[in-house]
């Protein structure tokens, strides 16, 4: 009775887990959308600082809003090795971040998206060597994975070819357009190892992502001034792009919500299937280039259909990979890990076990709401509020039928999936 019981519960976790990663793609997707601004004439550095910024205020809100700052401060600082690894991965994420807006500027946001996502091969490869993931999962699971990670390899180069024929740009643009989407994906491939290090010592990842945040801002404030030439060229480029900023803080903040969905499902089922399922944002990415912004419309037939195949092929590899439930073997490696990490750090091994089924730990049960929660939550409300003020439509033709369609796609997966983790883990 209870090896059923086990597995039902680990087979639970695992949908749970691939919910999760199809939300993020969702709106990982989506939020790309305002980076299209490069293509106006707004400094790829102004947009993602803004990004950024937008993601700071985000990072804070959304975990205060769910369990307030008592207990994210019990939870951070019940395990304070993590810190450095947030805010390390919040750096890495940044200078991901930079290189995914140069390369939108170069190759477009339908090709670039897929060349970046191939980080999924780099987290894959990470989530092997340090947490022991696919060890004892046997035959027809290395298969899945492999094969998924042959298509993504594939598609990468098909995406690759088609960028250099596209009539959109220059043969050394798209050069380095690919260059920086796959440098890209090289920093959000070993960004997932501070995750998952994260997870596995039980931390939750509403308090993760709090610390996330300063590297991102850190990061990215340093990058923008340093590269940019000082700080008064930067406030002229942001003087410049103030009209078009909410947009760029409404994708930072989309962001957030697919980012926190990544984490949910690299915590139930690992690096090795969470990031390439939560890559399927390459399909929503090439949505919203192709359908709203009609990046497809100047190409010519064969670097189309390249693009669609290699989409299409990289999203089924990615499927193959994530549908590869982790057996017995393979989860006695897993606990062997947290087992691991709870000795190095001094952590409680049955508090750490727990969080991987999304049960409640100590620092949840401290649910006491402090007064500066709704002083957060208000303030962020108010910012965007501010920054609406004066905001103008985005300079670009623009499918309006389509816009509001996709838009209904991110609602309909928030609340489908929001409730999922709800109901199922009390977002723990």
């Amino acid at each position: 009775m209870s090896a059923v019981k086990s597995l039902g519960s680990r087979n639970s976790m695992h949908g749970l887990g691939v919910a999760c990663g199809l939300a993020a793609g969702v709106w990982l997707g989506g939020a790309e959308a305002p980076t299209k601004l490069v293509s106006v004439g707004f400094s790829p550095f102004a947009i993602s600082l803004c990004m950024v910024m937008g993601v700071f205020v985000a990072r804070w809100t959304v975990p205060t809003l769910f369990k307030g700052t008592n207990f994210i401060f019990v939870d951070i600082f019940g395990k304070p090795h993590l810190i450095v690894w947030a805010i390390l991965a919040g750096a890495l994420w940044a200078v991901a971040n930079t290189l995914t807006v140069f390369a939108i500027r170069n190759v477009g946001l339908a090709i670039a998206f897929p060349l970046w996502n191939t980080n999924s091969l780099i987290g894959l490869f990470w989530g092997w060597l340090l947490f022991h993931e696919l060890r004892g999962g046997g035959t027809r699971n290395w298969a899945k994975v492999l094969g998924g990670a042959t298509a993504i390899v594939a598609a990468a180069i098909m995406l690759g070819f088609a960028s250099m024929h596209a009539s959109t740009a220059t043969h050394e643009r798209a050069v380095s357009g690919v260059v920086a989407a796959f440098g890209a994906s090289l920093m959000w491939g070993t960004m997932y190892v501070p995750y998952r290090k994260a997870y596995l010592s039980g931390m939750n990842p509403l308090s993760f992502v709090t610390v996330f945040t300063l590297g991102e801002l850190g990061t990215m404030t340093f990058l923008a001034i340093t590269l940019r030439g000082g700080l008064h060229p930067l406030e002229a480029e942001l003087r410049l792009a103030r009209p078009a900023i909410f947009w760029l803080f409404l994708g930072g903040f989309c962001w957030v919500l697919g980012d926190l969905f990544q984490q949910y499902a690299t915590k139930y089922i690992g690096i090795g299937r969470g990031i390439p399922l939560s890559n399927t944002n390459q399909f929503w990415g090439l949505a919203w280039g192709a359908l709203v912004f009609g990046e497809l419309a100047g190409m010519q037939a064969t670097s189309r259909l390249l693009v669609v195949a290699g989409s299409a092929v990289m999203i089924l590899g990615a499927l193959a990979i994530s549908s590869a439930i982790a057996p017995e073997d393979e989860q006695a490696a897993s606990q062997r890990v947290i087992a691991r990490e709870c000795d190095r750090y001094g952590l409680d091994i049955h508090q750490a076990l727990a969080a991987q089924k999304g049960e409640d730990s100590s620092a949840d049960r401290n649910r006491e709401r402090a007064w500066w929660d709704y002083l957060i939550v208000a303030a962020a409300f108010g910012i965007f509020a501010w920054l609406a003020i004066g905001t103008r439509r985005l300079p670009l033709p623009m499918n309006l039928s389509w816009l509001v369609a996709l838009t209904v796609v991110l609602l309909i997966s928030l609340f489908g999936c929001g409730w999922l983790l709800w109901t199922k883990t009390r977002f723990c």
